[in-house]
């Protein structure tokens, strides 16, 4: 399997093969191309997911449409990996766990994939959701047909073939805007907290206020206050950055008073030289 890494701006690839069963699917003509498998997952932000139409662990079907209206991180795997896919899982559970903390409980969803057509079956992906202590609220398993399978890998820009003993494949997390876009992809099975975090804020808070209702403006105080402690390496809510937004915000509303009411004087002022002049 092979594992393709970002630490922050940068990518680093890593390499390795491991001994497990072989899915009879995918092509097995030439290794991945590092910077193909990277310029693929990247051209694919902005685009769309597609109808497809999953079919869950507990074999219901699940459209990918009922997400629309909260962000979605999508981690891909297969269940045969021993390896880097269970290690891969675990991260997430942590970054997921951080996320809630920082943008509230129930505010995005997750969903585990495999993609692995002919093997991941709903009773796999279950087996593989209880192996992996997933338990999250709002965090889904599935599984489709090979069809469906293939058309989601190319909306989010998944890479992967058959090798000798396993499968190469880029190790990918996708963060799914409201409206089912690709927003972000997270690379590799070791990232920061942030990296998972920061996207998510984005989105669930938005980076610019969309309207001055009260809930918009406390979700833009949300974003601006929310801040990654690394002493403790969790999210926290900074009061002394709420504070300052408040002074400020207080200190600009007493500036404009102080304006207004010149400018009303002046006028006044104006008004009564006038009147005086047409007296005279």
């Amino acid at each position: 399997m092979v594992c393709l890494r970002r630490w922050t701006a940068q990518i680093i690839l890593l390499l390795g093969v491991f001994a497990v069963q072989a899915p009879a699917f995918g092509d097995t003509s030439a290794p991945l191309d590092p910077s193909e498998v990277i310029a693929r997952s990247e051209a694919a932000i902005g685009g769309k997911l597609g109808p497809h139409v999953l079919t869950r662990s507990d074999g219901t079907a699940l459209p990918l449409a009922s997400f629309r209206g909260r962000p979605l991180a999508i981690s891909l795997v297969y269940t045969s990996c021993a390896s880097v896919c269970p290690v891969t899982t675990q991260r997430l559970l942590d970054a997921v766990k951080a996320a809630q903390g920082a943008v509230g409980s129930g505010k995005f969803a997750v969903l585990t994939v495999g993609f692995d057509a002919r093997n991941d079956t709903p009773e796999r992906m279950a087996a593989f959701g209880n192996t992996q202590g997933i338990d999250v609220a709002g965090w889904q398993l599935a599984t489709a047909d090979s069809g469906t399978i293939t058309a989601l890998l190319d909306d989010l820009g998944f890479s992967f073939r058959n090798a000798a003993g396993g499968i190469e494949h880029i190790t990918q997390t996708s963060i799914i805007d409201a409206e089912g876009a690709v927003y972000r992809h997270i690379y590799g099975d070791d990232f920061p907290d942030q990296i998972f975090v920061e996207p998510l804020k984005e989105l669930v808070f938005g980076t610019s206020t969309r309207s001055l209702a009260v809930n918009d403006l406390v979700d833009r105080i949300k974003f601006l206050c929310t801040v990654y402690d690394p002493a403790t390496g969790a999210y926290r809510y900074d009061y002394s950055i709420g504070f300052g937004i408040a002074i400020g915000g207080f200190s600009l509303l007493l500036t404009g008073i102080i304006i207004f009411r010149l400018w009303r004087n002046n006028r006044r002022l104006l008004a009564t030289g006038a009147h005086h002049k047409d007296l005279a």
